[in-house]
């Protein structure tokens, strides 16, 4: 019975003495060991120092400035005029055998009907031109053309250089004095075998709206007299004695923006079928007979 006893008492003693001896070792409500309680602290507010803040790019530039670490930059602004176009628009093709064919013959009257489909441009370019210089018309700008047109290439002839700029654009004048400065050129205008007449016009913009250009092409069949000669004075091209006559197609352009602009002459509209031009004789140097460096020149004679 003790026996029985003891062992009785002591399996049902065993588990309070556990847990006393556990509840000493860990307090009451304190965690186990392996559990893992998020506590929340409060946040601190980091202060970045002055220099190590994101700036804009325009700070950036004033701060490195006011530090004298750059000098400020100087922008060259400055305002430019478009004088004038780059190239002819909307070139006028010259039909095939102007000049030698009647408008009564086959060839003649088909000319004639391709004029027509293509004056519908032509009429409203006028009107826009028209818009802008109201004393402008078809029927007197020929004469004032070809005045332009003499007067252009006697300034060539004399080389007034001031006054071929009012004449010409300045996409004319690099091909009218390329080539020239050792050149004598004699240049004169004979008389005018059909009235100039205008067969081509044309207006375009550039950058905006605003920049309106006008450009003109007319028909000019003359008979003319050109000569060149080299820096050796010897003749190059042409004959001052033998006029010859010239079929040529010029274009002449006005900056319709400008109130105060000019017609200027702006190229030449050279036609696929033309002849070709007469070729330029050229001045070359003989080579003379080698001789020895003990040689004299008179000796070889």
């Amino acid at each position: 019975m003790a026996a029985g006893g003891r062992a009785g008492v002591g399996r049902l003693g065993l588990r309070p003495l556990w847990k006393a001896a556990a509840s000493v070792l860990r307090p009451a409500g304190a965690a186990p060991g392996c559990l893992i309680v998020p506590v929340r602290t409060k946040k601190k507010h980091y202060s970045l120092p002055e220099w190590a803040r994101e700036l804009t790019p325009e700070q950036k530039e004033q701060r490195l400035r006011s530090s004298g670490l750059i000098f400020p930059e100087e922008r060259m602004e400055r305002t430019f005029y478009l004088a004038c176009t780059a190239d002819i628009i909307d070139p006028y093709v010259p039909p095939e055998g102007d000049a030698r064919l009647t408008s009564l013959s086959k060839d003649g009257l088909k000319q004639r009907m391709q004029k027509l489909k293509q004056s519908a441009a032509s009429q409203l370019a006028l009107r826009k031109i028209k818009d802008h210089d109201p004393d402008f018309s078809t029927k007197t700008f020929p004469e004032q053309a070809q005045q332009i047109f003499i007067e252009a290439h006697n300034c060539l002839t004399n080389f007034n250089k001031q006054k071929l700029h009012s004449l010409v654009t300045e996409r004319c004048y690099p091909d009218m004095v390329r080539g020239n400065r050792y050149k004598t050129i004699r240049w004169s205008f004979v008389e005018s075998l059909e009235p100039p007449r205008v067969v081509h016009l044309r207006c375009d913009s550039i950058v905006n709206r605003g920049n309106l250009y006008g450009q003109v092409t007319v028909r000019m069949h003359t008979r003319q007299v050109l000569a060149i000669y080299d820096r050796f004075g010897r003749l190059m091209y042409g004959e001052e004695q033998a006029p010859r006559d010239a079929l040529e197609y010029v274009v002449f352009e006005r900056y319709l923006a400008n109130p105060y602009g000019t017609w200027r002459m702006h190229g030449k509209i050279l036609p696929a079928w033309a002849p070709p031009k007469q070729p330029i004789v050229k001045t070359v140097m003989i080579p003379g007979p080698a001789l020895d460096p003990s040689q004299e020149y008179e000796e070889a004679k």
